[in-house]
This record gives structure tokens, C-alpha cells and sequence, in this order.
């Protein structure tokens, strides 16, 4: 009788996981995302083509997912207006992260630094402009990035510092390949931690000229 009532509770507790799972998909697939065009696609690889975006973005030091961590918590603050009045603003996808490249005076990021600057971002909704944004708080910033060009390699799983060096190192090796030039990389992260690892959505970017 006991090892039934076990069997029962882990069956119980499975349903329960798999119906929040369920829950977390459906909602995420309904969360905005910037508009693309895609010109070719490759297996993994895309090359798309994005508009100017309007982000709120921050920057933070040290290891990547620590990071990446303090940034989605300042940002986080400011959509959700923690820390300011007004209206909460909605959640975007995806999460934008990138190593901050300034050099000399403008940045910490020297052979004598002691630990990465990196920036995080999120796109606002496509319904808001600068004018009508609420004003930041410390430490968040309100700008635009450039229409750009990128390729792309889609993987799931958990992005680990390993996952995404292997995902870059195979995405530059198409690029070499295609004989095309790729600059800086920004990592985008889909989907929110509650998210089972497999079916997390995850892109390494390259910058393209043109």
C-alpha cells in the first residue's frame, strides 16, 4: 500500500511539472519578439536582417552569468517599475547580452581589468517610443540599436559558457566558410529560468557588414 501511495504521489507530481511546463510555453510563445527578416537559412544558421530596436540596457561586471544576472535584475526593476511610478511595461523576447568592447579610458576592459564588463538589454515593445517610455532609473539607459545584419545559430538547451563557445566557434566556421566577414557577438536567451532546460531557446548573433 505504501509503494502505491508513492507511486501515486510521483505520478501526481509529474502531471503537476508537465502541466507547468505546458503553462510556461504557452506563455512565452505569446511574448513579443522584434520583427526579422530571414535571408537564407542554413540548418542552425540564419541570416536575418533587423530594424532599428528601442531598448532600455545596462551594464555590469564580471563573469558572464553573474553578469547577466545583476543586468535582467536592474532591467527587471525598470520594466516592472520597482524602483520608479507608472505603469509596468511588458516583457520582451529575447534577453540581449554582450561583452562591452570599449577600450582605453572609456571602459575597464584592459589586460589589467579585474573582471568582464558586459551589456544586457531588453527590446521594448514595439508600441513605445523614447518620448513615451517612463525615465529610467540609475544604471539603465534608453537608447536605440542601428539596423543591422546578423547571422545566427539557434540552439536549445542551457547556455552554458561551453554551449556558447562551441555555438560561436561553429557559427564563425560557416561565416569563414561563406566567405563572409563577422564582428562582435551578442547572445540572446528566449525564454525565462523556469523554462525546462531542453526546451529553452538560445541564439549566438554575429554582426554582418552590410
Amino acid at each position: 500500500m505504501q509503494k502505491r501511495n508513492w507511486a501515486m504521489i510521483a505520478t501526481a507530481v509529474a502531471s503537476t511539472a508537465a502541466a507547468g511546463a505546458a503553462a510556461f510555453i504557452v506563455q512565452e510563445k505569446r511574448t513579443e519578439q522584434p520583427p526579422y527578416t530571414v535571408e537564407r537559412t542554413d540548418g542552425p544558421i540564419e541570416l536575418r536582417r533587423y530594424p532599428e530596436l528601442l531598448v532600455a540596457e545596462t551594464e555590469t561586471k564580471g563573469p558572464r552569468e553573474k553578469a547577466l544576472g545583476s543586468g535582467f535584475g536592474r532591467l527587471a526593476d525598470y520594466i516592472f517599475a520597482k524602483n520608479r511610478g507608472g505603469e509596468g511595461i511588458a516583457m520582451t523576447a529575447p534577453v540581449l547580452s554582450e561583452r562591452d568592447t570599449k577600450i582605453a579610458m572609456t571602459a575597464p576592459v584592459t589586460s589589467e581589468r579585474t573582471g568582464d564588463q558586459w551589456r544586457t538589454r531588453f527590446v521594448m515593445p514595439a508600441k513605445y517610443t523614447r518620448a513615451t517610455l517612463p525615465p529610467p532609473g540609475p544604471g539603465v539607459t534608453i537608447t536605440t540599436v542601428p539596423a543591422r545584419r546578423v547571422a545566427v545559430y539557434r540552439f536549445a538547451g542551457v547556455a552554458t559558457d561551453a554551449a556558447l563557445a562551441k555555438a560561436e566557434a561553429a557559427l564563425r566556421a560557416w561565416l569563414a566558410k561563406e566567405r563572409l566577414e563577422g564582428g562582435a557577438v551578442t547572445y540572446a536567451f528566449y525564454n525565462s529560468p523556469f523554462m525546462p532546460g531542453p526546451l529553452r531557446r538560445n541564439e549566438v548573433m554575429i554582426a554582418l557588414p552590410g
